[in-house]
């Protein structure tokens, strides 16, 4: 049984532990935790193919030229004028729709993917921007990974490059930026339990002032 009726989105910074923090709260608030689930979903319910959505997953917009290519493997998936869509853009619109239907269907979390903005108009809604200090997400990386300090930064900022291009693209809002988001958490301050136990708090006062406003 859900202990809220709040739908959290959760961004983040690569190896600010974001989805591991979202399992934590999901467990205590008894919903649902969504992250490459909403990819099955939307490959799902769109008809393209499954691989789409793994290639085109929070990367920024491809060349026009790879999304002629990768066409072909989108057959079967004609609906009006998506079939003149380049398919980054109907990847993402099958997303947007499978975010949509998920948040639907009740409470629950849902991690990356401009979730916050194909959500912005649910009054339920709380969105949350995770970040921490990069040599925090160095040491995490690095030791989760098995890599070298040099390797892990390497990664965590071309990761973090892609998440916000993909984001600045697709949205009208700034990956990363506190006005993007209703809260930013820093993990590196708090610690992962910490965090999930801040996230709990603000659900708590957001229902609350919620419910005095009714």
């Amino acid at each position: 049984m859900a202990k809220t009726n709040t739908i959290i989105t959760i961004g983040r910074q690569y190896g600010s532990a974001g989805r591991e923090i979202g399992y934590k709260v999901a467990k205590d608030l008894g919903i649902k935790l969504y992250d490459k689930e909403m990819l099955d979903r939307a490959a799902k319910e769109s008809g393209l193919c499954q691989e789409l959505f793994e290639t085109h997953d929070e990367k920024p917009t491809s060349s026009f030229l790879y999304s002629l290519v990768m066409d072909t493997y989108s057959l079967g998936y004609t609906s009006g004028s998506y079939t003149d869509m380049p398919i980054n853009h109907k990847v993402f619109l099958a997303q947007f729709d499978a975010i949509k239907k998920i948040a639907d269907e009740g409470p629950c979390i849902l991690v990356g993917r401009c979730a916050d903005y194909a959500l912005e108009e649910y009054d339920n809604l709380l969105s949350l921007f995770i970040h921490a200090d990069l040599d925090a997400r160095v040491r995490r990386i690095a030791r989760i990974y098995d890599l070298t300090d040099a390797k892990a930064r390497d990664l965590i900022i071309k990761t973090d490059k892609k998440r916000a291009s993909y984001y600045n693209y697709y949205s009208n809002k700034k990956w990363g930026a506190a006005e993007s988001y209703h809260i930013c958490l820093d993990s590196s301050l708090l610690g992962i339990n910490g965090t999930a136990e801040a996230i709990k708090h603000l659900v708590d006062l957001k229902e609350q002032a919620k419910s005095r406003r009714l």
